[in-house]
């Protein structure tokens, strides 16, 4: 009967650890919990400040970025560009929030697990590939959108963290439509 030393079982699960972190193990899982909320960052001289924010409803415009795939997103996630996924700058990761596109108004819920978008020119979400596609927008680049925070059923959150679109919404109303509009027209630049 052999005996393991307490020294080289250690050791081999350091070893081990190592080779895990080394081979992309060191990514978290897809998961809810726990919220991240995060202490204020500054990028290119801008302070942002991270908050719970339950009632964020804003409108602005979105871009989309796809060729990070692979990489870290700001809560440890591997990031998927075919996902429905977006970066923010302050909301809670993860957060869902409701995109809503001002040309269109097609609407798609989406997954915040990432910071962005960190330009200055009215952006306010910056979508993943698969997100931009769902919403119609990919091929504009840059559009103009609404972005509001939402709770989704447990289904549609479960889709969203498996990489699948959430069940699909109907679009808003062209009363509502034309209103974010007149409020994205009234919005200083």
């Amino acid at each position: 009967m052999q005996r393991y030393s307490p020294i080289r079982t250690a050791a081999t699960a350091a070893m081990l650890l190592t080779l895990t972190a080394c081979a992309g193990g060191n990514f978290r899982p897809v998961t809810d919990a726990p919220i991240r909320i995060g202490p204020a960052y500054t990028i290119r001289g801008t302070t942002y400040v991270p908050a719970a924010a339950p009632s964020y409803d804003m409108v602005g415009y979105a871009s989309w970025y796809g060729n990070e795939s692979g990489n870290q997103t700001a809560n440890g996630e591997r990031f998927q560009p075919g996902w429905i996924t977006a970066a923010h700058t302050t909301l809670p990761l993860p957060t869902y929030v409701e995109v809503t596109a001002l040309d269109t108004g097609r609407r798609i819920i989406v997954r915040v697990n990432d910071r962005g978008p960190f330009v200055q020119n009215g952006r306010i979400i910056d979508l993943s590939r698969g997100a931009a596609e769902q919403l119609g927008i990919k091929e504009q680049g840059h559009a103009p959108v609404r972005v509001r925070r939402v709770e989704p059923a447990e289904k549609d959150r479960k889709r969203l963290r498996e990489g699948k679109p959430a069940a699909s919404l109907p679009p808003v109303s062209a009363a509502e439509l034309q209103r974010l509009r007149g409020a994205l027209a009234a919005k200083p630049r």
